[in-house]
């Protein structure tokens, strides 16, 4: 029986949540069974996992289960799930009960309901996003915040060449205030980094740059090039205050996968003004990047899209 259109878009939405709980295919030397492919395997249901990009093969796993090993639909999301949690707690970045809820809700769309996913104890085992978001508020110093805008205001007023050092203390001041380890510039053979932090395990270079004209692909493809010659889990995050062209994002988009992420003034502001934390704000552009491929994504549309996904 074919899918109706309720069913295909809470399909869609499923996979996309689904999508950080696991490697779609086992990574080398890793176990096989956690992945995607791996637990399709084992639930004798490999013939749906399709080789190629990570969502849609993850979605066409679940589409096809559905439609034809629907029996089979509820073992294959519960697997996940418990697979997931392991997974998502050895990187650090545990599964949610935002998460959980919010699947639970999808999964009535195409008419189940799994009591180990409602459990009560299962539930309040879970940590909550929205109890750390309040702590996070919580702690941090409104009035290092205000200063921090002031700081920002100002130095759209001061010299230019004095401008990039103002603007690189500026950030070392932003990390800390949102406990991110920061690490003051320092130079290697040959190349200048501009610092680093530090969140969820994950270390993240940083290339900063206030500048008049909007930045292109050229110095992505440079910071690119020094974040991949260090250690194969680094990161890096591009700040410019000016932006960046459309047409250097997108042909940097299109070359081969990146680690980067990148951030702009208006991501700041939107930042300073309480829209987001910088701590979410970096952990939300680097799920996204995993996810479509798009280094460069505003603050305000990851607040509109992940709000979407996680109602």
């Amino acid at each position: 029986m074919a899918l109706s259109p309720e069913e295909i878009k809470a399909i869609s939405d499923i996979a996309k949540l689904l999508y950080s709980f696991l490697p779609g295919n086992p990574h080398p030397y890793a176990d096989p069974s956690i992945s995607f492919r791996g637990i399709a395997f084992e639930l004798g249901l490999g013939k749906f996992w399709q080789k190629g990009s990570k969502l849609p093969a993850i979605t066409n796993l679940l589409e096809k289960t559905l439609d034809f090993r629907r029996d089979m639909f509820c073992p294959l999301i519960v697997e996940t799930v418990k697979r997931g949690i392991k997974y998502r707690a050895n990187k650090g970045e545990e599964v949610t009960r935002e998460e959980i809820e919010r699947l639970n809700q999808l999964l009535l769309k195409v008419r189940f309901k799994i009591p180990e996913l409602w459990d009560k104890n299962f539930l309040n085992s879970l940590s909550s996003t929205n109890v750390k978001e309040e702590e996070r508020k919580e702690g941090i110093d409104k009035n290092r915040l205000e200063r921090l805008k002031n700081e920002l205001i100002k130095m759209e007023k001061i010299e230019s060449h004095q401008r990039g050092y103002a603007f690189e203390g500026f950030l070392q001041e932003l990390f800390d205030l949102f406990n991110l380890k920061p690490k003051s510039p320092f130079k290697l053979t040959g190349e200048q980094i501009d610092g680093s932090i530090e969140l969820e395990g994950h270390t993240y270079l940083i290339e900063a740059k206030w500048q008049s004209k909007l930045t292109g692909q050229n110095d992505l493809l440079i910071f690119r090039e020094k974040v991949e010659s260090k250690a194969t889990w680094s990161r890096g995050l591009f700040i410019t205050y000016s932006g960046f062209t459309k047409e250097g994002l997108e042909a940097f988009s299109r070359g081969r996968p990146t680690n980067l992420i990148a951030m702009t003034g208006e991501d700041l502001w939107a930042i300073l003004e309480g829209e987001m934390g910088l701590d979410d704000a970096i952990r939300l552009k680097s799920r996204c990047a995993a996810e479509t491929g798009r280094v460069m994504v505003r603050v305000y549309e990851l607040k509109t899209y992940y709000n979407e996904i996680e109602r």
